[in-house]
């Protein structure tokens, strides 16, 4: 009997192209091997074309292109509770390493699942960027790509300023961060991209390379400063006071519309006034868009109505409490009508986007301030103001989605969430990503009780999720959040047993360190498991199944991964018996010592006994093994 093993690799991003390729062009696949002549054939191109064309590039920018494809290899998330809060409840998560490899592990779990991302990246100033080592340049190597020098040296052209490697580590480092945020949206996701003038022109260059030229939506200018700094001499130093957004979108070859609500017809009227007539939706209830909150019945007092097997409702329970109150709510053939009035929904008039985000949204000084009533005195210097980024996630999602902030600084973009959500009852969910970049000693911010950036950020959370409650006691908030931070792997995967560095004798005398490292703590091995299933949430819960074993948890309600180091009868009896059924069980190979015929005896009683159990219904569910 063949058995599954849980694959080490977590993202197969070539594969994953040729596959998105195959269902473009059947016919330029073979074999799982693309046939580039038929591709070009396919695409209108007969001759060879010539060898130049209109393109940014730098030193580096193969590397980057590898790097964005490669896997992450021996890291992990491990999960921080003592620096959590609401860890049981929350679906919003703070994750402390470099971004790159943040990306690279989340991609598996969130792909094609985040609505919006917001960031606001250094703006290679010369020395605000830390970076990952892989894309430093030497001196030699930038002369050499530029062609100043030929490889023995020789001098071509006079020594001056190297503009390719002043922008050449910053485009290698967010080209690739870039490429791995595009596969992380959705569909019909956007992103926004803060940026100055250093970078602004490269920066648009390669988001139309890897979006595409249809889908830059726009350019917002924030007026970031009031007045201008001094400087020896005004007229060699201009200061300017404006910053951009850069707006992109994923869809293609459609104008994507931020203002989500525009002039709205009311044709219909009663004692209170005008209103239109909303048929309440419902959304998968599935995978990382769940909610159990958002299953309930709605009853006006005649009828009742519940979402269908599978499906959540799109608002919550408060928000129908408050249109049943009101006397604006009713079903009508099975549905939930919704009386819409004007009041109820913010208009093109009150909600303005585009053009110039003027001071009175919040200036870089107004943010830092914002910051210190917050948390006391701080250190940042490039604060953004909690009202842009919530007047860009208003417009820029729903209710119930998720944003993703990958360089989160002190987290403006959490608190801006929250403050949304309690204003609209919305159920938005956030994902920021901070390397923890030490604080220089003696500094401000060391001075103010911080060792790295993301200390300042966890204090923001906590204290704006309070600042929020404080502001709105009555609304239903998500003010909490699990942390998790990079770390090396904690499972010795099938390739160290391949490579004989494992003594399979340790079986009977001390099984984990035969499947994992010393030192590994349970539930950071089960995520560690749910980095490599598809559109799993991180955030899902994850319980200890005591009734079954001291090391059996079922995650998301769906997996069950069973760490015992015997298995016995009677748990596979227990196993089968759980209802829901999981869709995937995960046991570790050594639980069976080498005893093939007891592995094949076991999972053709657990299949029989699910079978069994199961009745009529054919339950579709994996077996896999570490």
């Amino acid at each position: 009997m063949e058995y599954e093993r849980v694959q080490q690799k977590i993202n197969d991003v070539v594969g994953d192209n040729v596959k998105k390729l195959q269902r473009l062009f059947p016919s330029v696949v073979k074999d799982g091997e693309v046939d580039f002549g038929a591709l070009k054939e396919e695409l209108g191109q007969f001759t060879e074309a010539g060898s130049e064309r209109y393109e940014l590039t730098w030193a580096g920018k193969k590397n980057a292109k590898k790097i964005a494809q490669e896997d992450i290899v021996g890291k992990t998330l491990k999960f921080i509770p003592e620096d959590s809060k609401n860890a049981d409840t929350t679906e919003n998560l703070y994750i402390e390493g470099d971004n790159l490899e943040v990306l690279k592990l989340l991609r598996q779990n969130y792909y094609g699942a985040i609505k919006m991302i917001y960031i606001d990246p250094p703006y290679n100033t010369g020395d605000d960027y830390v970076y990952n080592d892989s894309f430093s340049i030497t001196k030699t190597e930038s002369d050499i790509e530029e062609e100043n020098i030929n490889e023995s040296g020789e001098r071509y052209v006079l020594n001056v300023k190297s503009n390719n490697r002043y922008h050449a580590q910053w485009l290698s480092n967010m080209y690739a961060r870039l490429k791995i945020a595009f596969d992380l949206l959705t569909d019909d996701g956007i992103i926004f991209i803060s940026i100055d003038y250093n970078e602004n022109f490269n920066l648009r260059q390669i988001m139309e390379e890897i979006f595409g030229l249809n889908r830059f939506v726009g350019e917002i200018y924030w007026e970031s400063k009031t007045k201008s700094q001094n400087t020896t001499t005004s007229f060699n130093k201009l200061q300017p006071k404006a910053e951009m957004i850069l707006v992109y979108s994923k869809m293609e070859k459609k104008r994507f519309n931020l203002i989500k609500i525009g002039k709205k017809q009311y044709p219909l009227s009663d004692s209170k006034g005008s209103y239109r007539e909303y048929m309440l939706e419902v959304m998968n209830a599935n995978g990382i868009r769940g909610r159990e909150t958002m299953v309930f019945d709605i009853s006006d007092g005649f009828s009742t109505v519940s979402p269908p097997e599978g499906k959540q409702w799109k608002i919550g329970q408060a928000q129908v409490l408050a249109y049943k109150e009101s006397g604006d709510l009713f079903i009508r053939n099975n549905k939930v009508i919704i009386k819409m009035r004007p009041e109820y929904e913010r208009s093109e008039t009150t909600e303005p986007f585009w053009g110039l985000f003027g001071k009175e949204l919040g200036t870089t000084e107004s943010a830092k301030k914002e910051l210190a009533d917050l948390i006391g005195e701080h250190g940042f210097e490039t604060v953004k103001p909690v009202e842009i980024l919530r007047r860009l996630i208003y417009h820029g999602t729903g209710k119930n989605d998720i944003i993703l902030d990958f360089f989160s600084g002190s987290a403006t973009t959490a608190h801006a969430v929250m403050k949304l959500n309690a204003e609209d009852e919305g159920h938005r969910k956030y994902i920021l990503v901070q390397i923890p970049e030490k604080i220089k000693e003696g500094s401000q911010m060391y001075n103010a009780g911080y060792r790295t950036i993301c200390d300042i950020g966890k204090k923001r959370l906590l204290k704006s999720g309070d600042s929020v409650q404080l502001e709105y006691p009555n609304a239903d908030v998500d003010i909490g959040f699990k942390v998790f931070r990079v770390a090396d792997t904690n499972i010795k995967w099938n390739s160290l047993i391949d490579m004989g560095q494992l003594d399979l004798s340790q079986i009977e005398t001390a099984p984990d360190l035969v499947d994992f490292m010393p030192g590994a703590d349970d539930i950071d091995i089960v995520y560690e498991l749910m980095l490599r299933q598809r559109d799993v949430a991180l955030s899902e819960t994850l319980e200890l199944l005591y009734d079954i074993g001291r090391r059996t948890y079922l995650y998301a309600s769906s997996y069950l991964v069973c760490l015992e180091t015997n298995i016995t009868i009677e748990l596979i009896n227990k196993l089968s018996e759980i209802d829901p059924l999981p869709v995937k069980f995960i046991f570790r190979d050594s639980a069976f010592k080498d005893d093939i015929s007891l592995k094949d005896e076991t999972f053709r009683r657990l299949k029989a006994l699910i079978e069994k159990n199961a009745g009529a219904n054919k339950p579709v569910y994996t077996v896999e093994f570490i």
